[in-house]
């Protein structure tokens, strides 16, 4: 199979990982930079905890190489060679659809991975960089985990980086009852954050983000949140018991040197890819600092509850892949039939102009003709295009494949 991934996962350490993220801009640059080198089909996923490249190419086991190397080129970073994953033909779609179904994350069955990957998928498609196969890949893989889901609960209970971030909070905290928080961003990862320390009877939770106005507007979903502008963040970090950043920033948004002084312990934790928050405030003799690998800890307990279910998915999976891997190769079979398709036209075509140029006929003589010759020529190619896609032995259906395609030199 012709399908190949390349890419780091939440195994890899934080600071390559964050190095080795796709913004949006960047992820629609990439993709371009990579189909220019000739690579037929390419996705790229990136999440905080993830950034592979997804292609599809008849010469995979060069265009892998490449893409390995793009890597450290397009990022600018050598280190993250020793790390890179890299897989081809089935496992390489079964790592997908792994992914999708959660089965491959940080925290088993996590809730927020199928939407990044139909999001990855759908830039894309949107900036014509995949095609029918990777098209039809994802879209599997996608409908494989909503069937996982629906069927396993396997994500019933909230499962994300989001909510084991507050769990992990509240156990450093030991109680976030009547506590003050500061929120920093107003994404997806921010909104849950927001959303499960409701559930913690905190006295208030302050929101910041560039935009104020999108603050604003979460603030009046619920009591106790309160809206700060973005400059004043440094002022709040003395007043609140923790901060928790989950920004989409490409560059840190707090930094030691603007760290005020801290008169009491400030736990403060980093959910963004690249990081948020300056790793030397660690430094600091108040402030306990935390990352996403630093999360492992508590995603292991909460894991071991869904390990059972994980392998009922992967049945489910293994199912699956029969079904996307009979239809890619069959597939193989689209492209000599439409070669193939293409000759009975080019045919029909040189046949009917050698006869107009002969004979002195009517308009509606020269349609009952065309007809003719079209259907006769439709007939010639039906039964061997029909009893090629009969054909389940993989050997022998290339077989017959390329005796077509010299045949008919197509």
């Amino acid at each position: 199979m012709s399908v190949g991934v390349v890419g780091v996962n939440h195994l890899c350490p934080i600071s390559i990982r964050e190095k080795v993220s796709f913004t949006h801009t960047k992820k629609i640059e990439a993709l371009h930079a990579i189909k220019k080198k000739g690579i037929q089909e390419v996705i790229i996923l990136s999440t905080c905890n993830r950034s592979e490249i997804y292609i599809w190419d008849e010469k995979i086991e060069d265009k892998i190489e490449y893409v390995r190397d793009f890597y450290a080129g397009f990022l600018s970073e050598q280190e993250v060679g020793k790390y890179l994953i890299y897989k081809t033909g089935k496992k390489a779609i079964k790592h997908l659809y792994y992914v999708a179904a959660g089965l491959d994350s940080l925290i088993i069955g996590e809730d927020q991975i199928l939407g990044q990957v139909r999001e990855a998928w759908e830039v894309a498609a949107k900036e014509e960089t995949s095609g029918k196969m990777l098209n039809k890949i994802f879209r599997e893989a996608i409908s494989t985990s909503k069937t996982i889901k629906n069927t396993l609960k396997i994500s019933e209970n909230p499962l994300s980086v989001s909510y084991i971030a507050v769990k992990f909070l509240k156990e450093k905290m030991q109680s976030l009852y009547q506590k003050r928080i500061l929120v920093i961003g107003i994404g997806k990862m921010s909104q849950l954050v927001i959303k499960y320390l409701q559930d913690e009877q905190l006295e208030t939770i302050y929101v910041s983000n560039r935009s104020h106005t999108r603050a604003k507007e979460v603030s009046t979903i619920y009591d106790n949140v309160i809206p700060v502008a973005y400059k004043d963040r440094y002022n709040l970090l003395s007043q609140v018991d923790a901060v928790v950043c989950a920004t989409a920033s490409p560059h840190v948004i707090l930094q030691k040197q603007d760290m005020p002084e801290l008169t009491r312990k400030l736990y403060m934790i980093d959910i963004a890819l690249p990081r948020d928050i300056d790793p030397e405030i660690s430094d600091m003799q108040q402030a306990e600092l935390y990352d996403i690998d630093d999360l492992k800890t508590i995603c292991k307990k909460n894991n071991q509850k869904r390990k059972e279910l994980a392998k009922s998915a992967k049945e489910i999976i293994k199912d699956k892949m029969s079904d996307i891997s009979e239809w890619i190769e069959l597939a193989s079979i689209d492209n000599t039939l439409e070669l193939l398709n293409e000759k009975k036209n080019e045919i029909q075509k040189y046949t009917l102009e050698y006869i107009y140029r002969k004979t002195d006929l009517s308009v509606k003589d020269k349609k009952v003709i065309d007809k003719m010759v079209g259907a006769a020529l439709k007939n010639l190619v039906s039964t061997p295009t029909a009893n090629l896609k009969k054909i389940k032995d993989k050997d022998q259906r290339e077989h017959y494949i390329k005796v077509i395609e010299e045949l008919f030199e197509l």
